[in-house]
């Protein structure tokens, strides 16, 4: 009987949605319907974390108990992030820090239900704390606004989705390559972006550390960012909006905490 009733509310979201009707959620500020509950993120954040960290070869994730330095350091900045009270799901979803020793990968990403993944090799590109703050910030947001089970949907279709956060681990694999590589829409990119300001603004960082990627990529001839960070937007754009929402808001921080992120690198 569970399944014949969800098998109508998700029908009837469909025909809403091919109707043009739209309904209002908090976690798409520019409208649209998720039809995954919290929960149903939370079980597919579990199921993808699993097969990441049950996949060393692929995926060489840092021993926390090994690492207590790096990982203390990287919890404080997200902590910093979360005691800002501006992360909506702060108390609903993990917001668990990952460490993966690859340094030949430029990315980060964040799993549904705040399992967050930071590779050695952007750590290592970054200048300063504010632009790692920066940059959790943008990721931590994808998963605030629920990006990633909206985008998911439209690759896998929104069955698959929800048999695997009911536990069916069949495709896990292909979701969990697919959420490491996902390209988010230009929308949701800004949205994200956006919010990496909002939640630096209540910190000592400056708001728009994030900018700092983006100027150093196009200070290095224009090389590519990778997809977690996609150039819809173009990067010349996100820097400029970084800097405008930041001067928007009246931010004041300032302390970028260069010295001791050049000791924090030392560790890998």
């Amino acid at each position: 009987m569970k399944k014949v009733n969800l098998f109508y509310f998700v029908l009837l979201s469909v025909v809403l949605n091919s109707c043009g009707i739209k309904k209002h959620n908090d976690d798409a500020p520019k409208g649209g319907i998720n039809l995954f509950t919290m929960e149903q993120d939370k079980q597919l954040g579990i199921q993808v974390a699993q097969e990441i960290e049950g996949n060393p070869a692929e995926y060489p994730v840092l021993d926390s108990a090994s690492n207590v330095k790096a990982y203390k350091y990287i919890y404080d900045i997200r902590n910093k992030i979360l005691a800002t009270g501006k992360v909506r799901h702060k108390d609903e979803f993990v917001w668990r820090m990952r460490i993966i020793d690859d340094d030949s990968t430029l990315n980060a990403f964040c799993t549904p239900g705040g399992y967050i993944y930071i590779y050695t090799g952007i750590i290592k590109y970054l200048d300063d704390e504010s632009q790692l703050a920066g940059v959790i910030g943008h990721e931590m947001g994808h998963a605030d606004l629920r990006h990633s089970t909206r985008q998911m949907t439209k690759i896998f279709g929104v069955q698959v989705l929800l048999n695997v956060a009911l536990g069916d681990t069949s495709l896990i694999a292909d979701i969990t390559t697919a959420l490491i590589g996902l390209k988010f829409s230009r929308e949701h990119e800004t949205e994200a972006d956006r919010m990496s300001v909002e939640y630096l603004c209540g910190t000592d960082y400056p708001a728009d550390g994030a900018a700092g990627f983006f100027e150093k990529i196009q200070a290095s001839g224009g090389a590519s960012p990778p997809e977690f960070l996609s150039t819809h937007p173009n990067p010349a754009n996100r820097v400029a909006n970084f800097h405008k929402w930041a001067s928007e808001i009246g931010c004041v921080g300032r302390e970028l905490y260069q010295e001791r992120y050049e000791e924090f690198k030392r560790l890998f």
